[in-house]
Protein backbone atom coordinates (compact mmCIF):
# COMPACT_ATOMS: atom_id res chain seq x y z
CA UNK A 1 0.00 0.00 0.00
CA UNK A 2 1.65 3.35 -0.46
CA UNK A 3 2.54 5.37 2.03
CA UNK A 4 0.63 8.50 3.17
CA UNK A 5 1.68 11.36 1.55
CA UNK A 6 1.33 13.57 4.62
CA UNK A 7 3.25 11.14 6.77
CA UNK A 8 5.99 10.98 4.06
CA UNK A 9 6.35 15.06 4.96
CA UNK A 10 5.64 14.51 8.44
CA UNK A 11 2.95 17.05 8.49
CA UNK A 12 -0.91 17.31 9.24
CA UNK A 13 -3.51 17.23 7.03
CA UNK A 14 -4.53 20.69 7.95
CA UNK A 15 -0.71 22.10 7.23
CA UNK A 16 -0.17 24.99 4.98
CA UNK A 17 1.71 25.09 1.86
CA UNK A 18 4.69 27.03 3.43
CA UNK A 19 4.66 24.56 6.10
CA UNK A 20 4.41 21.83 3.29
CA UNK A 21 7.35 23.35 1.44
CA UNK A 22 9.43 23.63 4.53
CA UNK A 23 9.28 20.60 5.54
CA UNK A 24 9.95 18.75 1.80
CA UNK A 25 12.84 21.04 2.02
CA UNK A 26 14.46 19.48 5.03
CA UNK A 27 13.50 15.95 3.81
CA UNK A 28 15.41 16.64 0.23
CA UNK A 29 18.50 18.18 1.67
CA UNK A 30 18.67 15.26 4.32
CA UNK A 31 18.49 12.48 1.67
CA UNK A 32 19.23 13.86 -1.66
CA UNK A 33 21.30 11.72 -3.26
CA UNK A 34 24.82 13.74 -3.82
CA UNK A 35 24.95 14.09 0.18
CA UNK A 36 24.19 9.86 -0.13
CA UNK A 37 25.81 8.59 -2.47
CA UNK A 38 25.18 4.64 -2.99
CA UNK A 39 22.70 5.04 -0.28
CA UNK A 40 19.48 3.07 -1.72
CA UNK A 41 17.26 3.68 1.35
CA UNK A 42 17.65 7.38 1.17
CA UNK A 43 17.18 7.85 -2.73
CA UNK A 44 14.19 5.93 -1.90
CA UNK A 45 12.75 8.36 0.86
CA UNK A 46 14.36 11.17 -1.71
CA UNK A 47 12.02 10.09 -4.34
CA UNK A 48 9.25 9.62 -1.52
CA UNK A 49 9.10 13.04 -0.52
CA UNK A 50 9.17 15.05 -4.13
CA UNK A 51 6.58 12.66 -5.03
CA UNK A 52 4.44 13.72 -1.76
CA UNK A 53 5.52 17.11 -2.47
CA UNK A 54 4.55 17.23 -6.37
CA UNK A 55 1.02 16.57 -5.12
CA UNK A 56 0.13 18.61 -2.06
CA UNK A 57 2.07 21.27 -3.40
CA UNK A 58 -0.51 21.74 -5.71
CA UNK A 59 -3.71 22.59 -4.82
CA UNK A 60 -6.13 20.94 -7.38
CA UNK A 61 -3.88 17.64 -6.88
CA UNK A 62 -4.17 18.11 -3.14
CA UNK A 63 -7.71 18.49 -2.74
CA UNK A 64 -8.49 15.07 -5.49
CA UNK A 65 -5.63 13.31 -3.00
CA UNK A 66 -7.44 14.20 0.13
CA UNK A 67 -11.05 13.64 -1.12
CA UNK A 68 -9.73 9.93 -3.25
CA UNK A 69 -6.49 8.84 -1.70
CA UNK A 70 -4.14 7.85 -4.22
CA UNK A 71 -7.01 7.04 -6.54
CA UNK A 72 -7.84 10.17 -7.13
CA UNK A 73 -3.85 11.54 -8.70
CA UNK A 74 -3.23 7.87 -10.09
CA UNK A 75 -0.70 9.32 -12.63
CA UNK A 76 -0.19 12.28 -11.73
CA UNK A 77 2.99 12.14 -9.48
CA UNK A 78 4.63 9.22 -10.91
CA UNK A 79 4.55 9.99 -14.36
CA UNK A 80 7.52 11.26 -15.14
CA UNK A 81 8.98 14.99 -15.71
CA UNK A 82 6.66 17.95 -13.49
CA UNK A 83 8.08 21.06 -13.99
CA UNK A 84 6.32 21.93 -11.00
CA UNK A 85 8.31 19.74 -8.74
CA UNK A 86 11.67 20.74 -10.85
CA UNK A 87 11.42 24.44 -10.32
CA UNK A 88 10.38 24.24 -6.75
CA UNK A 89 13.23 21.61 -6.14
CA UNK A 90 15.61 24.31 -7.71
CA UNK A 91 14.75 26.84 -5.74
CA UNK A 92 15.25 24.86 -2.77
CA UNK A 93 18.24 22.97 -3.32
CA UNK A 94 20.41 25.24 -6.14
CA UNK A 95 22.58 27.11 -4.18
CA UNK A 96 22.59 25.03 -1.36
CA UNK A 97 24.80 21.76 -3.15
CA UNK A 98 26.40 24.71 -5.09
CA UNK A 99 24.94 24.06 -8.87
CA UNK A 100 22.60 27.10 -9.05
CA UNK A 101 22.75 27.23 -12.49
CA UNK A 102 21.47 23.36 -12.38
CA UNK A 103 17.61 24.56 -13.17
CA UNK A 104 19.23 26.79 -15.73
CA UNK A 105 19.23 29.86 -13.96
CA UNK A 106 22.53 30.94 -14.63
CA UNK A 107 23.60 30.58 -18.46
CA UNK A 108 27.19 30.45 -20.31
CA UNK A 109 26.91 34.33 -21.12
CA UNK A 110 29.02 36.96 -19.34
CA UNK A 111 30.08 37.12 -15.72
CA UNK A 112 30.57 39.77 -13.61
CA UNK A 113 34.27 39.76 -12.24
CA UNK A 114 34.69 39.81 -8.23
CA UNK A 115 35.32 42.76 -6.15
CA UNK A 116 38.35 43.27 -4.43
CA UNK A 117 39.00 44.72 -0.83
CA UNK A 118 42.40 46.65 -0.11
CA UNK A 119 42.99 47.45 3.52
CA UNK A 120 44.85 51.13 3.73
CA UNK A 121 46.96 53.09 6.54
CA UNK A 122 46.89 56.22 7.33
CA UNK A 123 48.23 59.05 9.15
CA UNK A 124 45.73 61.43 11.18
CA UNK A 125 46.55 64.34 8.72
CA UNK A 126 45.86 62.52 5.84
CA UNK A 127 42.64 61.12 6.77
CA UNK A 128 41.53 64.41 8.23
CA UNK A 129 42.75 66.48 5.51
CA UNK A 130 42.73 64.45 2.64
CA UNK A 131 45.43 63.12 0.36
CA UNK A 132 46.37 60.60 -2.70
CA UNK A 133 47.33 57.30 -1.78
CA UNK A 134 49.63 55.11 -4.03
CA UNK A 135 48.60 51.83 -3.94
CA UNK A 136 49.74 48.24 -5.71
CA UNK A 137 46.95 45.74 -5.78
CA UNK A 138 47.79 42.08 -6.41
CA UNK A 139 44.72 40.61 -9.16
CA UNK A 140 44.07 38.61 -12.23
CA UNK A 141 44.14 40.41 -15.39
CA UNK A 142 42.85 39.72 -18.83
CA UNK A 143 45.92 38.00 -20.77
CA UNK A 144 46.47 40.01 -23.91
CA UNK A 145 47.92 37.32 -25.46
CA UNK A 146 44.67 35.61 -26.28
CA UNK A 147 42.34 38.31 -25.46
CA UNK A 148 41.50 35.74 -22.33
CA UNK A 149 39.86 32.84 -24.75
CA UNK A 150 42.36 30.78 -23.10
CA UNK A 151 43.95 29.52 -26.49
CA UNK A 152 47.21 29.75 -28.07
CA UNK A 153 46.96 32.84 -30.70
CA UNK A 154 46.09 31.62 -34.18
CA UNK A 155 43.89 28.64 -32.57
CA UNK A 156 40.04 28.58 -31.01
CA UNK A 157 38.38 26.48 -28.26
CA UNK A 158 37.06 23.47 -29.40
CA UNK A 159 33.30 22.47 -28.92
CA UNK A 160 33.14 20.19 -25.37
CA UNK A 161 32.76 16.58 -26.56
CA UNK A 162 31.06 15.84 -22.99
CA UNK A 163 28.00 18.16 -22.94
CA UNK A 164 28.63 19.15 -26.79
CA UNK A 165 28.44 22.73 -26.24
CA UNK A 166 25.38 22.91 -23.99
CA UNK A 167 27.74 23.49 -21.05
CA UNK A 168 25.17 21.33 -19.18
CA UNK A 169 24.93 17.41 -18.80
CA UNK A 170 21.91 15.72 -17.56
CA UNK A 171 21.23 12.67 -16.12
CA UNK A 172 18.51 10.18 -14.35
CA UNK A 173 17.16 11.41 -11.25
CA UNK A 174 15.32 8.79 -9.32
CA UNK A 175 11.84 9.72 -11.53
CA UNK A 176 12.59 12.77 -12.80
CA UNK A 177 15.99 14.14 -15.27
CA UNK A 178 18.29 16.95 -13.88
CA UNK A 179 21.21 18.83 -15.84
CA UNK A 180 24.09 19.54 -14.43
CA UNK A 181 27.04 21.78 -14.87
CA UNK A 182 29.44 20.27 -17.32
CA UNK A 183 32.34 19.33 -15.08
CA UNK A 184 35.02 18.88 -18.14
CA UNK A 185 34.07 22.66 -19.26
CA UNK A 186 33.02 24.19 -15.96
CA UNK A 187 29.72 25.08 -18.47
CA UNK A 188 31.27 27.35 -20.94
CA UNK A 189 30.31 24.35 -23.62
CA UNK A 190 33.83 24.87 -24.83
CA UNK A 191 37.46 23.49 -24.26
CA UNK A 192 40.83 24.57 -24.89
CA UNK A 193 42.74 22.25 -26.69
CA UNK A 194 45.91 24.54 -27.62
CA UNK A 195 46.58 26.32 -23.97
CA UNK A 196 48.10 29.85 -24.55
CA UNK A 197 51.61 29.54 -23.40
CA UNK A 198 51.30 33.32 -21.43
CA UNK A 199 48.02 32.26 -19.20
CA UNK A 200 48.49 28.60 -19.86
CA UNK A 201 45.17 28.29 -20.99
CA UNK A 202 43.33 29.98 -17.91
CA UNK A 203 42.69 33.61 -19.93
CA UNK A 204 43.99 35.79 -17.30
CA UNK A 205 47.48 35.96 -15.87
CA UNK A 206 48.21 37.62 -12.39
CA UNK A 207 49.37 41.31 -12.54
CA UNK A 208 50.76 44.11 -9.77
CA UNK A 209 48.15 47.00 -10.31
CA UNK A 210 49.41 50.47 -9.01
CA UNK A 211 46.73 53.01 -8.66
CA UNK A 212 46.47 56.87 -7.09
CA UNK A 213 43.77 56.63 -5.10
CA UNK A 214 42.09 60.40 -4.15
CA UNK A 215 41.02 60.26 -0.65
CA UNK A 216 38.56 63.07 0.57
CA UNK A 217 39.40 65.12 3.38
CA UNK A 218 37.23 63.68 6.68
CA UNK A 219 37.65 59.89 6.04
CA UNK A 220 37.73 57.97 9.16
CA UNK A 221 38.73 53.97 10.31
CA UNK A 222 36.07 51.77 8.45
CA UNK A 223 35.28 54.63 5.96
CA UNK A 224 35.32 52.77 2.62
CA UNK A 225 35.76 54.22 -1.06
CA UNK A 226 34.68 52.23 -4.04
CA UNK A 227 36.32 52.21 -7.01
CA UNK A 228 34.62 51.07 -9.96
CA UNK A 229 36.31 48.65 -12.72
CA UNK A 230 39.32 47.89 -10.54
CA UNK A 231 38.33 44.28 -9.72
CA UNK A 232 39.10 41.09 -11.13
CA UNK A 233 38.00 40.95 -14.95
CA UNK A 234 35.16 39.25 -16.06
CA UNK A 235 34.17 36.12 -17.56
CA UNK A 236 33.33 35.66 -21.25
CA UNK A 237 33.31 38.97 -21.63
CA UNK A 238 31.79 40.45 -18.67
CA UNK A 239 32.60 43.74 -16.76
CA UNK A 240 35.40 44.03 -14.44
CA UNK A 241 34.23 44.20 -10.04
CA UNK A 242 34.85 46.69 -8.04
CA UNK A 243 38.18 47.71 -5.85
CA UNK A 244 36.82 48.40 -2.15
CA UNK A 245 39.58 50.51 0.16
CA UNK A 246 39.30 50.24 3.59
CA UNK A 247 40.56 52.68 5.36
CA UNK A 248 42.36 52.53 8.93
CA UNK A 249 43.46 55.87 10.62
CA UNK A 250 46.41 55.83 12.90
CA UNK A 251 45.88 57.29 15.92
CA UNK A 252 47.26 60.82 16.92
CA UNK A 253 49.79 61.76 19.83
CA UNK A 254 48.05 65.07 20.88
CA UNK A 255 43.99 64.52 19.40
CA UNK A 256 41.17 62.29 20.03
CA UNK A 257 38.92 62.02 17.06
CA UNK A 258 35.12 61.69 17.65
CA UNK A 259 33.48 62.01 14.32
CA UNK A 260 34.02 65.94 13.24
CA UNK A 261 35.30 66.68 16.38
CA UNK A 262 38.61 66.98 18.06
CA UNK A 263 39.10 66.48 21.81
CA UNK A 264 42.63 67.47 23.24
CA UNK A 265 44.01 68.08 26.89
CA UNK A 266 46.00 71.15 28.18
CA UNK A 267 48.03 72.10 31.26
CA UNK A 268 47.84 74.67 33.11
CA UNK A 269 49.46 75.86 36.06
CA UNK A 270 47.94 77.07 39.41
CA UNK A 271 48.02 80.94 38.71
CA UNK A 272 46.57 80.93 35.35
CA UNK A 273 43.59 78.53 36.61
CA UNK A 274 43.37 80.87 39.67
CA UNK A 275 43.67 83.91 37.65
CA UNK A 276 43.02 83.73 34.18
CA UNK A 277 45.52 83.89 31.07
CA UNK A 278 45.37 83.31 27.32
CA UNK A 279 47.08 80.10 26.23
CA UNK A 280 47.89 78.71 22.95
CA UNK A 281 46.45 75.43 22.01
CA UNK A 282 47.60 73.12 19.11
CA UNK A 283 45.71 72.74 15.82
CA UNK A 284 45.16 69.82 13.90
CA UNK A 285 46.92 72.22 10.99
CA UNK A 286 49.94 72.08 13.38
CA UNK A 287 49.60 75.89 13.87
CA UNK A 288 48.49 77.24 17.36
CA UNK A 289 45.09 79.44 18.29
CA UNK A 290 44.66 81.69 21.01
CA UNK A 291 42.52 80.28 23.86
CA UNK A 292 41.50 82.58 26.96
CA UNK A 293 41.14 80.89 30.26
CA UNK A 294 38.87 82.67 32.66
CA UNK A 295 39.73 83.30 36.43
CA UNK A 296 38.57 80.68 39.12
CA UNK A 297 38.86 77.47 35.99
CA UNK A 298 39.17 74.10 37.43
CA UNK A 299 40.17 70.97 36.79
CA UNK A 300 37.97 69.26 33.81
CA UNK A 301 36.65 72.49 32.75
CA UNK A 302 36.52 71.90 28.67
CA UNK A 303 36.54 74.95 26.11
CA UNK A 304 34.91 74.13 22.70
CA UNK A 305 37.11 76.44 19.51
CA UNK A 306 34.64 76.58 16.83
CA UNK A 307 35.83 75.34 13.18
CA UNK A 308 38.94 73.74 14.19
CA UNK A 309 38.25 70.16 14.35
CA UNK A 310 38.06 67.90 11.09
CA UNK A 311 35.86 68.59 7.94
CA UNK A 312 33.14 67.21 7.64
CA UNK A 313 33.17 64.28 4.92
CA UNK A 314 29.74 64.42 3.50
CA UNK A 315 29.46 68.09 3.69
CA UNK A 316 31.03 71.69 4.03
CA UNK A 317 32.44 72.57 7.34
CA UNK A 318 34.53 71.53 9.61
CA UNK A 319 34.01 70.09 13.56
CA UNK A 320 34.96 71.67 16.82
CA UNK A 321 38.14 71.61 18.87
CA UNK A 322 37.34 70.70 22.65
CA UNK A 323 39.74 71.92 24.88
CA UNK A 324 39.98 70.18 28.59
CA UNK A 325 42.29 71.99 30.70
CA UNK A 326 44.18 70.19 33.51
CA UNK A 327 45.38 71.98 36.45
CA UNK A 328 48.97 71.43 37.03
CA UNK A 329 49.50 71.34 40.63
CA UNK A 330 54.18 72.23 41.34
CA UNK A 331 55.89 69.32 43.10
CA UNK A 332 58.86 71.24 44.05
CA UNK A 333 58.67 74.40 45.88
CA UNK A 334 61.13 76.60 47.29
CA UNK A 335 61.63 77.71 51.00
CA UNK A 336 60.47 81.46 49.35
CA UNK A 337 57.16 79.76 47.17
CA UNK A 338 56.18 77.89 50.14
CA UNK A 339 56.27 80.70 52.24
CA UNK A 340 54.38 82.57 49.84
CA UNK A 341 51.19 79.84 49.58
CA UNK A 342 51.27 79.59 53.18
CA UNK A 343 50.88 83.28 53.29
CA UNK A 344 47.85 82.90 50.93
CA UNK A 345 46.66 79.60 52.03
CA UNK A 346 45.87 81.64 55.12
CA UNK A 347 43.74 83.91 53.20
CA UNK A 348 41.33 81.03 51.95
CA UNK A 349 38.72 78.75 53.64
CA UNK A 350 40.24 76.27 55.05
CA UNK A 351 37.54 73.69 54.29
CA UNK A 352 38.31 73.71 50.20
CA UNK A 353 34.51 72.29 49.56
CA UNK A 354 32.97 75.85 51.47
CA UNK A 355 34.56 77.76 48.69
CA UNK A 356 32.15 75.30 46.23
CA UNK A 357 29.09 74.82 48.25
CA UNK A 358 27.50 78.08 46.02
CA UNK A 359 27.83 76.63 42.61
CA UNK A 360 24.56 74.53 41.53
CA UNK A 361 24.87 70.86 40.76
CA UNK A 362 24.24 72.15 37.26
CA UNK A 363 27.18 74.01 37.20
CA UNK A 364 29.43 71.25 38.25
CA UNK A 365 28.27 68.84 36.22
CA UNK A 366 28.83 71.32 33.00
CA UNK A 367 32.48 71.74 34.33
CA UNK A 368 33.32 68.08 34.49
CA UNK A 369 31.36 67.09 31.69
CA UNK A 370 32.55 69.93 29.55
Amino acid sequence: MPADFYEVLGVARTATDAEIKSAYRKLALKYHPDRNPGNKEAEEKFKEAAEAYGILADSDKRQRYDAYGHAGVSGAAGGGFDPTIFADFGDILGDFFGFGDLFGRRGRGPRRGSDLRYNLELSFTEAAFGTEAQIQIPRADTCDACKGSGSAPGTEPSQCPTCRGAGQVTYQQGFFSVARTCGRCRGTGRIVTSPCAKCEGHGQVPIQRKLKVPIPPGVDTGSQLQIPGEGEPGVAGGPPGDLYVVVRVQEHEVFHREGSDLLCEMPISFAQAALGAAIDVPTPEGETTRLTIPEGTQTGTTFKVRGKGVPHLRHKGRGDLHVMVRVVVPTKLSGEQKKMIEALAKTLPEDPAAQDKGRSVKSRLKDLLG
